[in-house]
This record gives C-alpha cells, structure tokens and sequence, in this order.
C-alpha cells in the first residue's frame, strides 16, 4: 500500500482486514478461540480488544466535524503514508508500548459465544467504514487530528490506517497462537 490510500480504498481495505480476522477466527474451534495461554490473551480477548479500540476510532469519524476540531485541534504536518504509520506503532511496540487500561481487555468465557463476539467485531468496522465513507471527503482525513494512546495526535487518515494494521498485527498473533 504505497502512498496515501483514497477514502475508497481506506474502506476496501478495512472491509478486507475485518474479513479475514473473522473468517480465520471462525475456523478455529472454541477451544482454540478461548484458550488463553499464560501472560497472553486469547483470540477471544484480541477480538475485544479490536473491538474497543475500533469503536473509539470509529467515533472520530462519526462526530460531528467541529467536535473532532474541538477534541483535536489542528494537525501541524502531513498525513504519514501507511507505511509511515506502521513503522511509527511498529517502533513504539518495540519500545514498550502496550495497551492503556481501558483497552486491556478481560478473560471472555466460552459461554460469551465465538459468533456473538465476532458479529459484534464485524458490525464496528462496517460502522468505521460507513462513517467514512458517508462522512468524509477524499482530503478531509488529512485535516483534523484525534489523540491515540500509543501514537499521539494522529491525523484521521492514520487512524484508518492503524486500525486496518491493527487488525493485521492481531489477525498475525491470533494465527502464530493458534499454530503453537
């Protein structure tokens, strides 16, 4: 994904990612989705953790323009290339970073439902890219910021793009988990 990817194709690629996290997770047993080794979460926990973090992404697309002003303010620099983006969470990862409290999340018992947890991770990214899609004009993402525990302000163009990485990074894990 070279350059800075269109609204169209910041929606294709959510739409995409979401996909393939809930297919993967799908073909494993509830066993394999639930299991949460030591010191690690679950599939099920990175699924609600996906969650938690689209549904406050998702926001910033879907207040009104003038909140997001108001909350952000003003970027001073360019939208980084998804690349960019990556390379910078993908930095901040080696240094340390991890979840703030708020998106760590608990054990998910079974009896949650594997389908109930993945319906509701499917519906929040297909609500992100409704709101961008219906919201937001091609240049718009550029021009206003929302803060991100890990990253800082970022523009709202980065912010789609780390949640379509982020679903990425967790997809990787829940699959490398599930081989081992």
């Amino acid at each position: 994904m070279a350059g800075h990817l269109t609204i169209e194709e910041i929606t294709g690629e959510l739409s995409q990612a979401a996909s393939e996290l809930a297919r993967y997770c799908s073909s494993l047993t509830d066993e394999q989705f639930f299991y949460q080794p030591e010191d690690k979460w679950s599939a099920a926990q990175q699924v609600k953790h996906l969650v938690t973090a689209t549904q406050s992404a998702s926001l910033a697309f879907s207040l009104p323009k003038f909140l997001v002003r108001w909350v952000g303010g003003k970027p001073n620099r360019s939208s980084r290339t998804y690349e960019e983006l990556v390379a910078k969470y993908n930095l901040k990862l080696q240094q340390g970073g991890r979840a703030s409290a708020r998106y760590v999340p608990k054990p998910v018992p079974a009896s949650y439902g594997k389908e109930k947890l993945l319906d509701k991770f499917s519906s929040v990214m297909n609500k992100m890219g409704r709101s961008i899609k219906n919201n937001w004009k091609q240049q718009q993402p550029d021009e206003y910021i929302a803060p991100h525990p890990l990253l800082g302000k970022i523009t709202l163009r980065e912010l789609a793009y780390f949640t379509i990485h982020h679903t990425h990074h967790h997809l990787q894990s829940i699959r490398e988990r599930a081989e081992n």
